[in-house]
């Protein structure tokens, strides 16, 4: 797949990057509960990579936050994984020291002055403990253990490696709260060494979003058992398996793109007329008039109609069924 996509010309490998840290960023979150804006997390991701996507949405500081922690993740898979940088993270996840009502220490290992630490569902008075983390007294040594085992060089296959750290993390559950996202970005820098590459073309935390519930079962099923966590490995690479596969759907657009375009290779296209065929590609929303062409292109009505029947006439647009000013254009099948 990853051949696939470098074959690609750089402005198309460089959306399907921008589509895939999109679903990276939205589905951590959501995991946990957590709906962020996907017009803002776009335009967060393409403003940090320099990405051109037209008019820029303003972003909050949440988002912000969970997309620095992603984007150091995998543009810089290969600096050393510390303390320093987990605290960095931490706080970038919670900017104002709190996770929802609840204040929190934002960038330091957690302390358990409310109790231990415990992964609980159900009403008041009939709760599920799913897990109890380790006391905070043993967090510090069992951070330093975990980090000298993850930046020592892999004696077995990275994508193995990527699972168990992804395990251990949330096993020891340093953080008073984030520590899920934080082990989905520390499972996708094993990854990206393995490849010796930043770019991502799938997401294996938007496929444990499709499998949320199989996941938290895994995790509930293996932190509880012995220290066999060959079933929990099993999952993550099925899990990974899957995000690849699946990728090749969510990145079917952008190979459709890649189409088009190669279809068109020798057909003159304008500056007006090649920006309002990306819209058209990218699933324009609404019908495309020769008003609405006139506005996003900032041009006349005169000059739109212009460039919407040369279109026309070489086939890259086809009319709607109505007629005079109603009239619209969509993008003719590519053969």
């Amino acid at each position: 797949m990853t051949g696939h996509m470098e074959a690609l010309a750089f402005e198309l490998r460089q959306e399907a990057v921008l589509h895939t840290l999109a679903e990276d960023v939205l589905k951590s979150s959501e995991i946990e509960g957590e709906k962020l804006d996907a017009a803002h997390v776009r335009s967060s991701i393409a403003r940090r990579l320099g990405i051109d996507i037209g008019a820029l949405k303003p972003v909050d500081r949440a988002v912000e936050g969970v997309v620095e922690m992603t984007l150091d993740a995998t543009r810089h898979y290969d600096q050393p994984l510390t303390a320093e940088k987990l605290f960095g993270w931490h706080a970038s996840l919670f900017p104002a020291g709190r996770s929802g009502m609840t204040r929190i220490a934002a960038g330091a290992w957690r302390s358990d002055r409310s109790g231990p630490m415990q992964v609980v569902s159900g009403p008041i008075g009939r709760e599920h403990v799913h897990f109890v983390a380790p006391p905070a007294a043993r967090v510090g040594r069992e951070m330093r253990a975990f980090l000298n085992w993850f930046n020592k060089p892999a004696a077995i296959d990275p994508v193995l490696k990527a699972g168990q750290a992804h395990l251990w993390f949330v096993t020891i559950h340093p953080f008073d709260d984030g520590n899920g996202r934080i082990a989905r970005a520390i499972a996708d820098m094993s990854p990206a060494r393995s490849e010796n590459s930043p770019q991502r073309f799938y997401s294996i935390t938007a496929q444990i979003r499709q499998e949320r519930a199989s996941y938290y079962d895994i995790l509930e099923r293996t932190q509880k058992g012995d220290l066999d966590i060959t079933p929990w490995m099993e999952w993550f690479l099925g899990c990974l398996g899957r995000a690849i596969d699946g990728a090749q759907t969510t990145l079917a657009a952008v190979l459709a793109k890649a189409h088009f375009w190669e279809s068109v290779a020798g057909v003159a296209i304008n500056d007006r007329q090649r920006p309002i065929l990306n819209r058209l590609l990218d699933g324009f929303q609404g019908k495309l008039t020769t008003s609405e062409y006139a506005k996003l292109a900032k041009c006349s009505q005169d000059t739109a109609l212009r460039d919407i029947l040369a279109l026309v006439e070489r086939g890259i647009l086809v009319r709607g069924p109505e007629g005079g000013r109603s009239t619209s254009y969509a993008l003719a099948p590519i053969a």
